[in-house]
């Protein structure tokens, strides 16, 4: 199946890219219901089952209409961010805030004649009652699995979008596109994701443009809502994913000790952490020092080329270079 998403002057015009958590958090619902868990986000998806086999979390609402066995899912579960970077509950409250007569046309062109789960039925006849219990669903979840690793999952997705800006500015929408995924590609036009098949699936866009949302729970697919009533989201694997993991997977070095006495204990030890983005703030509030010591560190790591660094808004990210990787690694 070919996605194709036919982008006028308009619509290019509207396109902007936005950080979702409630995007990520369906994202995550999803990828603990596959059989099969992308080896990038088996760390996560680990350490979730283990804090759910600790502590049950029911989501008799929520979780069989984003794991139905199709390949779609009803779009209002995650309506295009309102800005670039929202709160969990401002995209929760435009959730609830889902027109009824939106929530069963989504309804109807996701589940068709039948079957119908349980919960989608309950939605159909109460959109208001039902949007609510998926809400208070929605917000357990991230706040239980989403929010002890947003702050390194949001600069992972910030650096992302600063990159791309990049690209965008200096090699504009092919540029850009061309670089996203090895199925997605931007001709005349037409953003066509490429999915293996010669059927051919239009979008129908909403208004305003697109909104590109990276992602490191949809990693490594491109997800477009096929129809919906607010713009047109387009969920990308964001660039480095596997690094918001870095922590829970066991791959904090343990050979630093030769590196320490080169370069110190504690720039060491902050190089290893910055294999994941982040910025100042973050490294202090993670070494419990203050900015102003965690800004000294890093001046001297950067004139050094151990790192990188890029401005997203109003933040400064920094990130391992290759050549402090190496480093690392060796």
């Amino acid at each position: 199946m070919a996605t194709i998403l036919e982008l006028g002057i308009a619509d290019l015009a509207g396109t902007r890219f936005a950080v979702s958590p409630l995007s990520e958090t369906l994202r995550a619902v999803l990828l603990l219901g596959r059989r099969d868990t992308p080896s990038v986000n088996r760390p996560w998806a680990d350490w979730a089952r283990a804090r759910l086999a600790e502590k049950p979390l029911r989501m008799p609402r929520l979780w069989p209409l984003a794991n139905n066995g199709l390949d779609v899912h009803p779009e209002f579960l995650t309506p295009a961010p309102a800005g670039q970077r929202p709160a969990i509950e401002d995209e929760l409250a435009r959730m609830r805030a889902t027109p009824d007569d939106a929530v069963r046309g989504s309804l109807r062109r996701v589940f068709g004649t039948g079957p119908w789960p349980d919960s989608a039925t309950a939605l159909y006849q109460d959109p208001a009652g039902s949007l609510a219990q998926i809400a208070a669903e929605s917000s357990e979840f991230y706040q239980r699995l989403i929010a002890p690793h947003w702050e390194r999952i949001g600069s992972v997705l910030d650096a992302d979008i600063a990159y791309r800006t990049g690209l965008l500015a200096r090699g504009g929408a092919r540029a850009l596109f061309g670089d996203m995924h090895p199925g997605l590609r931007w001709s005349d036009g037409l953003l066509i994701l490429d999915g293996g098949s010669d059927v051919e699936v239009p979008v129908r866009l909403g208004p305003n443009g697109v909104v590109l949302m990276p992602s490191v729970f949809n990693w490594p697919e491109v997800s477009a809502a096929l129809a919906t009533s607010s713009q047109t989201g387009l969920v990308y694997p964001a660039r480095g994913a596997a690094t918001a993991w870095h922590l829970l997977s066991g791959a904090l070095t343990t050979r630093l000790p030769a590196l320490s006495e080169l370069i110190g204990v504690t720039r060491a030890r902050m190089l290893d952490a910055l294999r994941a983005p982040a910025t100042t703030s973050t490294l202090a509030r993670q070494f419990a020092v203050t900015p102003g010591a965690v800004s000294q560190h890093l001046a001297v790591l950067h004139r050094a080329g151990l790192l990188t660094r890029q401005r997203s808004g109003r933040f400064v990210l920094y990130q391992a270079s290759d050549l402090g990787l190496d480093l690392l690694d060796a």
